[in-house]
């Protein structure tokens, strides 16, 4: 099986030492060790971490940004380890994507079952996400299958289900989804409006 590759970021050379032995002692590899987050959406895309671990004193409004914009274009898992932190902080880290936000000093043993956590939450936080859009882009379709409908009943004088019907119709001798010909429809109908 493929370890789990992590990019490990952490200012204090000791500290990083001993999360790197823990993170290899659980069984990950490290494959990017950095000290900053300077360019950290240009260094995700290069090496395609599969989770990244941020050990900081207290996360600033920069690297937070930086998170958002990695949640937004290459979301996996980000694990925060903070010196100290505020509610304010907190709040922020997990709006800007980060899977596990752990403030006090770190011990190698908690390491794995964090990382487990983390890396579990942001699955299941990515299939909500996935859930969410595919609900959104059926109740589009709905509506546009709706309007269709409408549409064809008011200019050809056909009942609901009729003008269901010829939607159905057309998608199966198109051979497309029943939205996609109302999408059509719709358009067409208003350009001749």
């Amino acid at each position: 099986m493929k370890k789990i590759e992590v990019m490990l970021i952490d200012a204090h050379s000791g500290r990083s030492a001993i999360l790197e032995q823990a993170l290899s002692d659980a069984g990950y590899r490290i494959t990017v060790r950095t000290a900053g987050t300077h360019k950290l959406l240009q260094q995700v895309r290069e090496t395609r971490p599969d989770v990244i671990l941020i050990d900081i004193d207290l996360p600033d409004r920069d690297t937070l940004e930086q998170l958002r914009e990695i949640g937004q274009d290459q979301p996996r898992p980000i694990v925060m380890f903070a010196e100290r932190s505020d509610p304010e902080t907190t709040a922020a880290a997990l709006r800007a994507g980060v899977s596990a936000y752990v403030v006090d000093d770190l011990n190698p043993r908690r390491l794995q079952p964090i990382m487990d956590v983390a890396i579990a939450r942001f699955r299941e936080y990515q299939a909500l996400r996935r859930e969410l859009e595919e609900t959104r882009n059926r109740l589009a379709e709905r509506k546009v299958v709706e309007k269709a409908k409408g549409l064809l009943m008011a200019q050809r004088n056909l009942s609901e289900e009729e003008a269901y019907q010829t939607l159905r119709k057309l998608a199966m001798d198109r051979n497309q989804r029943v939205g996609e010909v109302a999408r059509t429809v719709v358009s067409l109908l208003e350009l001749l409006s």
